[in-house]
């Protein structure tokens, strides 16, 4: 029988094989000017160095929606551009199949460490329903030794009882150079190994292998990829947000 995505825990070898062949075959080089820092500041990582994410675009569910969530034990949602782009047609997605309703906290350009602050905060006010998503992680390829601490502060916050459901990382920004690509490949095969470590001390961390799915099939990076970060819409949007709510769902 063969292994579904979700299913799959590839070994650090293979990690890093499948991101050197990714980086490989995606690499475009451009001469596109950007305002973004790691265009002129490859930081310590190759990737840049993340800028200022208070004033970004969000998508915050109100207190009437949070508690009407945690009410009828629906799922939460930490993201960031990804999510703000893609959360709403989730939330529809999500819905249609079992009914759940989604909350989110969604806010573009933050790394995980402010995911887990909002996750910590809601958790405080409002408690916490049975199943956690966590889409955050891809403004973290700037500082990637700092990641597995949010992983574990996020455990702790959510529980030995409840469910924490965690989407990995594809990041190859095709608007910058190609030594930047590359680096942008390594950090995301670096913060995908930081979650498979966690997935071995906590048995309630659900990986759901995003990153996985679109290396099967390289093209993949191409179709469903509009800019080697966010999903296509509809594409790639829809194809992520089947595998977040195959695993959400799975009984």
């Amino acid at each position: 029988m063969t292994k579904s995505v979700t299913s799959m825990r590839p070994n650090r070898r293979q990690i890093f094989t499948a991101g050197a062949a990714v980086a490989a075959s995606t690499v475009v080089v451009s001469t596109a000017t950007t305002t973004e820092a790691a265009a002129t500041d490859g930081g310590l990582y190759g990737s840049g160095v993340l800028g200022s994410w208070a004033n970004a675009t969000r998508a915050i569910s109100t207190a009437a929606q949070i508690q009407r969530v945690r009410e009828t034990n629906g799922v939460y949602m930490f993201g960031d551009s990804i999510s703000v782009q893609d959360g709403k047609s989730l939330a529809t997605r999500l819905l249609n199949r079992d009914g759940s309703q989604l909350a989110v906290h969604n806010w573009s350009s933050r790394p995980t460490y402010g995911a887990v602050d909002a996750l910590q905060q809601w958790a405080s006010t409002y408690g916490l329903p049975r199943r956690i998503l966590m889409a955050s992680g891809s403004n973290d390829i700037f500082d990637p030794p700092k990641f597995a601490a949010q992983v574990d502060r996020a455990i702790s916050i959510v529980g030995p009882t409840r469910t924490l459901y965690w989407v990995n990382l594809q990041v190859v920004r095709k608007a910058q150079t190609a030594a930047v690509q590359l680096a942008d490949q390594r950090n995301s095969a670096w913060l995908n190994m930081q979650l498979y470590d966690a997935q071995e001390k906590y048995p309630n961390l659900r990986i759901i292998r995003w990153a996985e799915w679109l290396w099967i099939k390289p093209y993949r990076l191409a179709n469903y990829l509009r800019d080697g970060v966010h999903p296509s819409v509809p594409l790639g949007q829809d194809a992520r947000n089947e595998l977040i709510v195959q695993a959400l769902t799975q009984r």
